[in-house]
């Protein structure tokens, strides 16, 4: 073996050697250290998916948009027409997307609808049952009889 290779091998069992002692002799601070690193990794991964949603229907190119420009020699004040018009287009981009999930019907089925307008009654009456059913304490300012 060549001597880079043992030195290595040995600063490797030189560093697990280290990490054990220090977890025998800390156990609350290595727990606290590996349950705070699962917290921040996820956080990234759901930052990472928000971003990726998100991000889907706005970073894809589509066909419609401005051809690419013939004069790379432009003045400065088409420059800044343009900037403006490509936020106005991602800004109506977005609205039109908010408006399509407004629109668009989650459900697969009528079964499934139907299921999920009795469910929400279901929850409105118990909701209603519960605010009616609060008593009422003199001498205090109750929302309840609002509902």
């Amino acid at each position: 073996m060549d001597p880079a290779g043992v030195s290595t091998e040995m600063a490797l069992l030189s560093d697990i050697l280290a990490a054990y002692s220090f977890i025998t002799e800390n156990p609350e601070r290595a727990a606290l250290y590996f349950v705070s690193g699962v917290c921040i990794g996820l956080v990234l991964t759901l930052l990472a998916l928000v971003l990726k949603v998100s991000c889907r229907t706005d970073c894809k190119q589509s066909p419609r948009e401005k051809p690419p420009r013939a004069q790379e020699s432009d003045s400065d004040s088409t420059d800044s027409d343009d900037d403006s018009d490509t936020t106005s287009d991602l800004s109506a981009r977005r609205h039109r997307r908010f408006e399509r999930t407004l629109n668009m019907n989650v459900f697969t089925s009528a079964e499934e609808l139907e299921r999920a307008q009795r469910l929400e009654e279901r929850e409105r009456i118990i909701r209603e049952i519960w605010m009616n059913g609060q008593p009422d304490i003199p001498g205090t300012r109750s929302l309840n009889r609002y509902y």
